[in-house]
């Protein structure tokens, strides 16, 4: 009898979700996915025609819609499996291992650098904005994005996720920017549509808290919740200026940093 042949992982196959990054196409991870898509697909133009160096690419689906509008696309990850991932799975990214705190990169090589739900995971946030600062040409910009504190973690010292080391509010960010020698363009926040208020109302005042409540359970989700969060688009979200709304009630904030 012949022995069974077991299967193995391929840089192809969908990275593990661990709670550390989101991936695409998975239906209970797709409200997370399309809540951190927002900032992509707004912010997108601002790629047009650049060098942009993305900080954290993760899975690599950011870093792939950049490259259908920017001249180059750098990805750059600490992880062995979303380096060989995205090699695999992206070949328009040119994809780099490396430390954030220590960019493998020129002074003054990038147009752009792009870093999406990455610095709360950062041990030394300071030096990664000024490794931001040194590689970007003057004019260049920074496209960033994180977790509001205030309603990620409300009323705690230290983050809810596990996998985070500090959180920040929009005064933090816009400190972290200027001390590292950045102008701050926009600070802006995501916020729910009006569907997702909607189901907000519809799962007893949020929908975040009733995933959050099934995952901690560790229960196969209501068929109507798991239709309901495998519906979300990502223009069920709202970016607004801060100038447009109480940018501390904001889910994430997005910023623009510019280096003089």
């Amino acid at each position: 009898m012949s022995e069974a042949v077991i299967p193995t992982e391929t840089p192809t196959d969908p990275l593990p979700l661990t709670g550390e990054r989101t991936v695409p196409g998975i239906a209970e991870e797709n409200y997370w996915f399309r809540r951190h898509e927002i900032a992509y697909v707004r912010l997108l133009q601002r790629c047009e025609g650049k060098i942009v160096l993305e900080a954290g690419s993760g899975e690599g689906y950011g870093a792939n819609m950049i490259a259908d509008v920017a001249e180059r696309v750098i990805g750059l990850d600490y992880d062995d499996s979303a380096v060989a991932h995205v090699r695999a799975k992206y070949p328009r990214v040119e994809m780099v291992q490396g430390n954030l705190a220590e960019l493998p990169l020129d002074d003054e090589s990038v147009d752009v650098v792009v870093n999406f739900q990455v610095i709360e995971h950062l041990w030394d946030q300071a030096q990664f904005m000024r490794e931001v600062l040194r590689v970007l040409r003057p004019g260049g910009t920074l496209l960033i994005s994180t977790p509001n504190r205030i309603t990620f973690s409300p009323g705690r010292d230290t983050p809810l996720n596990p996998f985070h080391t500090r959180e920040l509010n929009a005064a933090e960010l816009t400190e972290l920017c200027v001390e590292a020698g950045f102008r701050v363009e926009l600070m802006a926040g995501v916020f729910h549509g009006s569907a997702l208020r909607a189901l907000d109302e519809k799962w007893g005042g949020s929908i975040i808290d009733a995933q959050i409540e099934r995952a901690v359970a560790g229960e196969p989700w209501p068929a109507e919740l798991a239709a309901d969060v495998a519906a979300v688009a990502t223009d069920d979200f709202e970016l607004l200026a801060d100038s447009e709304a109480d940018i501390d009630a904001s889910l994430d904030l997005v910023a623009i940093a510019v280096k003089p």
